[in-house]
């Protein structure tokens, strides 16, 4: 500092614009290395200060234009932060808000020209591999669904009645561990050509991200009157209602099991869970064929079976036999398919309990209420079906009706513990259209 003439040297705390300079001091750790001086106590030196020049200005500028301006980009850049984070939250609550209730939906907007979403479902199947929409229009459906109740549960997750372009829609929802069997359900329903009025009408399958863990979604079409299980507790039937109940079942099983050969062919395909809790019953008093997540495949060609390494799976009351007893040939696809025909035998008995015929009528009963527990386990099942050797009752007064009497004789033609002795899908057919035509003549 220059006064009257005079250097003086002073020591104090200054800031940098005062300085006007860069100054540097020696750290006490390391007598080579120089540190910027932006702290107490460390101008313990004897400071030479340039003299004041016209050279020195600019700089001093710079550094203060670099001082305001830094600090002021950086909360600039913070309040934009700041914005964003607060949109996408309110964007996030608006989305999940909707999800919630029930909206008009602008994503509605897959030309379908006022047609139903069945009628789209089948000129996109007719016209392309008839496997069902392409994925993309699958996507687009199920991420514009509004889930409103739910309606069902089961091994795989829960079923929810939901909202498409107001229309009904049946939303099966399987949990991230159950993948494997949302992929196989999804796989089997995209067969070429497994379209029938008598199999569930499979829409689309997506995986959808809630922002906690990811839902795997199944949506097929929806049927208010649920499954057949369901209704035959709440209904009685008519022997028109009976066979009209049993064609529609025999009728989507025979399809099933159906080979179709050609370039856009079908392969076989057996159910192995059959049971009145996976057919549904639709408006019309007919049925479709659910669940077919455990369903398997043969390809001719190769004579190969799409089947996973167990054999054992379905529901242990339907069991066949030789499921039960393990001697079923698995690597025979007539093996699954004579296994589906027992199942049906036992599908068509409870329907038949539930004909009113002179005003009488027997309770809803599963199979074999009055010989296993209510949960039974492999070897009750094994210990009835294989060791014992029995099976439901008929009732004699059957015998009075010709149509009940029918219905009896194909029960025990299903019920052999020989599968090569049972009925195929496509006899049954057979004869329950021609009990149609005679019940419809009578009447």
């Amino acid at each position: 500092m220059l006064t009257n003439g005079k250097e003086e040297v002073t020591r104090s705390c200054m800031s940098v614009p005062e300085l006007k300079a860069q100054v540097y001091c020696r750290s006490s750790n390391n007598i080579t290395r120089t540190e910027c001086c932006l702290s107490d106590f460390c101008n313990n030196i004897t400071l030479r200060l340039p003299p004041a020049t016209a050279s020195a200005a600019p700089l001093g500028h710079v550094e203060l234009t670099a001082i305001i301006t830094v600090p002021i980009c950086l909360l600039s850049i913070a309040i934009m932060l700041t914005v964003y984070s607060c949109y996408g939250r309110h964007s996030s609550h608006k989305k999940r808000k909707r999800q919630c209730i029930e909206e008009p939906l602008a994503e509605c907007s897959i030309d379908n020209s006022g047609k139903s979403l069945r009628d789209l479902i089948y000129d996109m199947s007719t016209s392309g591999s008839g496997s069902g929409l392409p994925l993309l229009v699958q996507r687009t459906i199920a991420r514009t669904i509004v889930v409103q109740e739910i309606v069902g549960k089961g091994r795989f997750g829960e079923v929810w009645r939901g909202k498409w372009c107001g229309e009904d829609v049946a939303v099966k929802i399987f949990s991230s561990r159950d993948e494997r069997s949302w992929f196989r359900e999804a796989e089997i329903y995209q067969t070429v050509m497994l379209r029938h009025e008598n199999i569930l009408g499979f829409i689309a399958a997506d995986n959808k991200d809630n922002g906690t863990w990811t839902q795997l979604w199944l949506v097929s079409e929806f049927h208010e009157q649920g499954s057949l299980f369901d209704y035959l507790i709440h209904n009685t039937v008519t022997i028109g209602g009976m066979i009209k109940l049993a064609l529609s079942i025999v009728s989507g099983l025979a399809h099933l099991h159906m080979e179709i050969v050609g370039t856009q062919g079908k392969p076989a395909i057996a159910h192995r869970d059959l049971k009145s809790k996976n057919i549904l019953v639709k408006r019309n008093e007919t049925c479709a064929i659910a669940d077919l997540g455990l369903a398997v495949k043969h390809d001719s060609l190769t004579n190969t079976i799409d089947i996973p390494q167990n054999p054992r799976v379905g529901t242990k009351r339907y069991m066949a036999p030789e499921i039960l007893d393990d001697s079923i040939n698995i690597h025979h696809f007539e093996s699954f398919k004579c296994a589906d025909i027992y199942s049906l035998g036992l599908v068509f008995w409870e329907i038949a309990r539930r004909c009113s015929v002179g005003g009488v009528v027997d309770e809803y009963q599963l199979p074999f209420y009055d010989l296993v527990p209510s949960d039974p386990s492999l070897e009750d099942m094994r210990k009835v079906v294989c060791e014992q050797k029995l099976r439901p009752n008929i009732p004699n007064q059957w015998q009075s009706f010709e149509a009940l009497r029918v219905m009896g004789r194909i029960m025990r033609e299903c019920w052999y513990a020989n599968g090569k002795a049972r009925l195929t899908a496509l006899r049954i057919k057979k004869t329950m259209s021609q009990l149609c035509v005679e019940e419809d003549f009578k009447v």
